[in-house]
């Protein structure tokens, strides 16, 4: 730019200067004399304009040497030239082959080569948020996790691959067990990516883990917003975790916020027998019995479950066992023929003494692949109809070698467990406990209120 603010003034001072002798010469007669030396030179119009044509290349050839000048020395200060230009695209292309030869290396799980084409990348590139990120990897690869975590720790500096680290760091502490640490990582990394399907799942089952269901819902919300879940998915994971929440508040004596949540997850899962119980219990303690008989109906009419006959059975207490069996008749319509429901009959029979009638509703239950809980009814309806000591006996071994029957499963790990949770207790998936038949696993047998549920529930009542 100062060179070329030089060039206009020049030219400016060069025109001013010819409109001058112009000038000068109109007022002189047109002629001009040069005295040079004490030597007077007199020269004609030819040879005026021959002067003048080689004072304009004299000017001409000063500027063209004062740009040589100057490009030579932003040649040698360092500007920016066609050779300079060669020399960094050289160096690029270098770096990007050493960079891409890193990553070749650390998808084939040569983390020694990932390091050596991650530092040659460096050197050449000169941007270590691109290296850093290989290195980081491949230390994890070859189990030098001071190293990595000193690469991601230094990716936090560049906003571009802040996520990347911040997720780099997270699988560092999940791997570690480090859940405190991690649930902050994850957090942070939610917080930067909510789009992120895979840092919401992670945050949702380290707060499952740590039975934050509060902020488990909190997470689910954001990541329907996100457009990461389907809205019926949604809606029952929810009500799912509101289960968990309103159990949370039971304990700390936060009642009634607790029956709120009870009653809204019964809304949005009317067949889930846990949240129909939870919802029973709350419309009991408001004093509306029969919108507890309501919810656990309507649970029972789509999937009939145990939790759901001793429940209804316990809206009662003072009630003898012949009205019992009437009143939860109205339970029982339209499943008749449900295994749930004979079992169901059967013990309420037992208990009020109509033997016969319970052992008809248990007959059609021991063709085939019995399961266990029918075994025990049998047994105990022998006892009480006064067979053998053997018979009983016969009927308690099948029990033993016979099929659990349905339980609370994992749809995820297939773990078995005694009560339903919001998330598995072994694996902390949300939503994957199902009432169904376990794969071959014999652990954790329903309780004792499970096998014979109405009995003994009639038995303490006596």
């Amino acid at each position: 730019m100062f060179l070329s603010l030089i060039r206009i003034s020049v030219f400016i001072a060069l025109i001013a200067g010819l409109s001058f002798a112009a000038v000068y010469l109109a007022d002189n007669g047109g002629t001009v004399r040069l005295i040079i030396a004490n030597t007077e030179f007199n020269p004609g119009p030819a040879q005026l304009m021959i002067m003048v044509a080689l004072a304009l290349a004299a000017i001409w050839l000063f500027f063209r040497l004062l740009g040589l000048v100057f490009a030579t020395i932003r040649f040698v200060t360092g500007d920016e030239t066609a050779i300079s230009r060669y020399f960094n695209r050289n160096r690029e292309r270098k770096g990007f082959e050493a960079l891409s030869q890193g990553l070749i290396a650390l998808a084939s799980g040569d983390a020694r080569a990932a390091y050596k084409a991650s530092a040659r990348a460096e050197k050449l590139l000169g941007r270590p948020e691109l290296t850093d990120l290989i290195t980081a990897q491949a230390a994890e690869r070859a189990g030098e996790t001071a190293r990595a975590t000193a690469s991601y720790k230094r990716l936090l500096g560049h906003p571009e691959t802040r996520f990347a680290a911040v997720r780099g760091l997270l699988s560092q502490r999940l791997t570690a067990g480090d859940d405190d640490q991690a649930l902050k990582l994850a957090e942070k990394a939610a917080e930067m990516r909510p789009a992120s399907g895979e840092v919401q799942d992670i945050l949702l089952h380290l707060q499952a883990r740590r039975r934050d269901w509060a902020g488990a819902r909190a997470t689910l919300k954001r990541k329907f917003a996100a457009n990461l879940l389907p809205r019926e998915v949604y809606w029952r994971r929810d009500a799912v975790l509101s289960l968990g929440e309103a159990k949370a508040l039971a304990m700390e004596d936060k009642v009634d916020p607790g029956h709120d949540l009870a009653i809204a997850a019964n809304k949005q899962v009317p067949d889930l027998a846990p949240a129909a119980i939870a919802a029973a219990q709350a419309w009991i303690a408001r004093g509306r019995p029969k919108n507890a008989g309501k919810a656990l109906n309507v649970a029972w009419t789509r999937s009939p479950h145990p939790e759901l006959a001793a429940a209804f059975a316990g809206l009662v207490t003072d009630e003898t066992p012949e009205a019992r069996l009437k009143r939860m008749a109205v339970l029982f319509k339209g499943t008749e023929e449900h295994p749930e429901t004979r079992m169901a009959q059967a013990e309420l029979l037992m208990a009020a003494g109509d033997f016969p009638e319970a052992r008809r509703m248990l007959l059609p239950l021991t063709e085939g692949e019995t399961e266990a809980r029918v075994m025990t009814l049998m047994a105990a309806l022998e006892r009480a109809m006064g067979a053998d000591e053997g018979i009983v006996r016969g009927w308690l071994a099948k029990a033993i070698t016979a099929p659990r029957g349905k339980q609370w499963v994992c749809g995820a790990c297939e773990r078995v467990s005694a009560e339903w949770h919001p998330a598995c207790p072994h694996c902390h998936a949300i939503d994957t406990l199902a009432w169904t038949q376990a794969k071959g696993s014999p652990e954790a047998l329903p309780g004792a209120n499970l096998t014979l549920p109405l009995l003994i529930g009639s038995s303490d009542e006596s």
